[in-house]
């Protein structure tokens, strides 16, 4: 049997990545090319039945600010705590850049809703690894904002079916990111062998 050829530095940023703190993050972000770049690598996912449930929304510049004030306007109606719904809009508002992973369900016999749901969050964690491989800052985020529907339809344009996956934050980090506990493999692991 032959030994599996082994990428050591891949498996090296694997064991050692973490993402970087959104107030960390600076300009410059991605130009369009470097990030087409980032999308193609996040678009490789396992994705059963090649149905693509997913698209990107880049967000930058005036769209950023925009938004960040529709967080506060939305905190508002919604009666989230005022810490909450600042620290969410200072999250758009300070953005180099973010790339709202969208989940576009299709209709299909053999990859059910809860699949597609799956194959868009790879996307985001795809997205997340190529980043930070091509040396930027990334962080990937939801938060309430992700659950409001009038957010959602009025404020990136998606229709009624459509969601939001995670806001991919890009741009450079000005600070080392900290590392955090990891879990405990042996703990959260069963071997079955019959």
């Amino acid at each position: 049997m032959t030994a599996p050829d082994v990428n050591t530095a891949v498996l090296e940023f694997l064991k050692t990545r973490r993402s970087a703190a959104w107030n960390a993050l600076t300009q410059p972000a991605p130009n369009p090319q470097e990030l087409h770049e980032l999308l193609e690598i996040a678009a490789r996912v396992p994705d059963h039945g090649i149905l693509v449930p997913w698209r990107f929304i880049v967000l930058q510049g005036k769209a950023l600010k925009r938004l960040s004030e529709m967080v506060l306007e939305r905190g508002t109606a919604l009666n989230i705590p005022d810490e909450k719904r600042r620290k969410v809009a200072m999250m758009f508002d300070h953005a180099p850049m973010i790339v709202a992973v969208i989940l576009t369900p299709k209709p299909s016999d053999i990859s059910p809703e809860w699949e597609q749901r799956l194959t868009t969050g790879a996307v985001c964690m795809s997205l997340l690894n190529g980043a930070q491989a091509a040396g930027w800052g990334a962080n990937w985020l939801t938060g309430w904002i992700a659950q409001d529907r009038k957010f959602m339809e009025q404020g990136l344009g998606l229709s009624a079916d459509e969601s939001v996956s995670g806001f991919v934050h890009l741009g450079t980090c000005k600070s080392e990111p900290n590392d955090r506990v990891r879990p405990d493999v042996d703990a959260i692991t069963t071997w079955v062998d019959m």
